[in-house]
């Protein structure tokens, strides 16, 4: 018996400024892209650049597209003539200087958003995708989506593809995308042909374009995910927007006609994030823990090098005995995190800690459901077997920002750190400012202004420090709560 697929359905929440799409798997919200006009995404985006640097040493060279930081252009992502191969088959990658020059105008497209403080990630392996197919302008041969598994299907696919380029005799690869299992070769010729007009427009665009400045951009996310995001398993695509809906529709009448009868336009009160409590699940991917339906509960750490995942128990205490507690408490977390890194899109290493299982079976049965369960994500990843140390290594690739860092920022006050100084501590850092002043400085007394919580701290349980230290300096000090500081912030005034 096969496993049943589950129902997806789409929403898109369209506002003035901001457009939100969501996936949702039989009512539980999956993946979630944002796009706000003062930022969209960049990637597949194709610039006309100058390269400001070579750098030898990293066999890369950064290139100015004209954003606010340069973007990096690594030597294996230069197209280049010849097979690149050195006598035993392996790629020879060339030296960077052989490749490119500083000053030189090179046509590039963006593959890595800028993240953090990393500009754009680039390559000159130009990639235009359809529905069904996307073409490599400067490759060559015919790649089959892993996701397509049918062997026979697969060299059906292959086999139309292989036709329609011998019909063109045009340069130039194609990959077949998964969305492309069933159609025919008249669909799939339409889509190539649409793919090599674009390209020879952008070609156009190119020769009359000044350098630093945008020569073709991807277009807008709902008609993305029309394109990307529509498989069999979607039963219907719900928009909140009405001109949105007709620019939707319009593209599904003349590229998917097989999706026009699943597009709605969402024209009821109640918000369409509000679907499903699509929202709500929006909020708690910002927080750090996510609660089991068992009652356990699971950490997540986004930190610079890496994310680190730890599996409780909390309050599940199981019926039978501890082991199968724990075990039954891992096999849930592994469902929720793989749920998660895909909400979150968090990728990079992750480190997961589930809790200590004795059993060999138990956990080769839980990273088998951790496996089942990332095995829908759309992003690359590979996941290792428990470690010694009773870890789940495992990388997920990430080319766009993670929800976090889209919808948050660091904290101005603690710079990010997440915690603050605590009343007591603040006390005693007062205390030394004090003497540290009258060590250096002549004055009449002291104004101690700080946040309302240290004030009454300062008359009570630290009432005797205060005392003690208006004898050693043998001036008065007079306390004065501000409402606007915060509990680590104060300033010790010399009067």
């Amino acid at each position: 018996m096969t496993e049943e697929s589950p129902k997806e359905e789409i929403l898109i929440n369209v506002t003035p400024r901001e457009v939100r799409a969501a996936l949702l798997e039989n009512g539980i919200l999956q993946e979630v892209f944002i796009e706000r006009a003062a930022r969209r995404g960049l990637i597949s985006n194709i610039y006309k650049g100058k390269v400001s640097r070579v750098l030898p040493g990293m066999q890369a060279a950064f290139v100015d597209i004209g954003l606010e930081r340069t973007a990096f252009l690594h030597a294996s992502d230069i197209a280049r003539t010849g097979n690149g191969q050195n006598g035993g088959g392996e790629e020879v990658i060339p030296d960077i200087r052989g490749l490119v020059r500083e000053q030189q105008e090179v046509l590039v497209q963006i593959v890595k958003d800028p993240l953090g403080t990393k500009g754009a990630r680039l390559t000159t392996f130009m990639t235009l995708p359809s529905r069904f197919l996307v073409l490599l302008p400067l490759g060559n041969g015919v790649g089959i989506s892993s996701r397509i598994e049918d062997e026979r299907e697969r060299e059906r696919l292959r086999s139309e593809v292989e036709h329609i380029l011998g019909e063109d005799d045009e340069p130039g690869g194609v990959i077949v995308r998964t969305a492309a299992e069933g159609v025919s070769r008249d669909a799939l010729r339409a889509d190539l042909a649409f793919l090599r007009k674009l390209w020879g427009a952008i070609q156009l665009e190119c020769r009359n374009a000044k350098v630093k400045t945008l020569v073709h951009e991807d277009m807008p996310l709902p008609i993305r995910v029309l394109r990307d995001m529509v498989t069999s398993d979607v039963e219907r695509i719900l928009v909140d927007s009405a001109p949105d809906f007709e620019r939707m529709q319009k593209f599904t009448e003349s590229f998917l006609p097989e999706l026009t009868p699943i597009l709605e336009h969402y024209v009821r009160r109640r918000p369409i994030f509000d679907l499903h409590g699509t929202e709500d699940e929006i909020k708690k991917a910002l927080g750090r823990s996510i609660p089991l339906k068992s009652g356990g509960y699971v950490i997540i750490d986004q930190t610079e090098a890496m994310t680190t995942i730890d599996v409780n128990t909390g309050g599940y205490v199981g019926h039978r005995n501890l082991e199968e507690t724990i075990y039954r408490t891992n096999l849930e977390a592994a469902v929720t995190i793989a749920r998660q890194l895909r909400l979150r899109n968090l990728g990079g290493i992750i480190i997961i800690d589930f809790i200590d299982m004795e059993e060999e079976d138990h956990r080769e049965r839980v990273m088998q459901v951790l496996e089942q369960s990332m095995a829908r994500d759309h992003a690359r990843h590979q996941i290792t077997a428990f470690s010694p140390l009773g870890l789940v290594e495992m990388t997920r690739k990430r080319t766009r920002e993670s929800l976090e860092h889209i919808l948050c920022e660091d904290c101005d006050h603690c710079s990010g750190r997440g915690y603050v100084m605590t009343a007591a501590t603040v006390c005693f850092e007062i205390f030394r400012e004090i003497i540290r002043q009258h060590r250096q400085f002549k004055f009449d007394g002291v104004l101690v202004l700080a946040h309302q919580d240290v004030i009454d701290l300062l008359l009570d349980d630290e009432a005797k420090g205060l005392a003690e230290t208006e004898e050693q300096i043998g001036k008065s000090i007079r306390l004065q709560p501000e409402s606007l500081y915060l509990q680590d912030q104060f300033d010790v005034v010399l009067i």
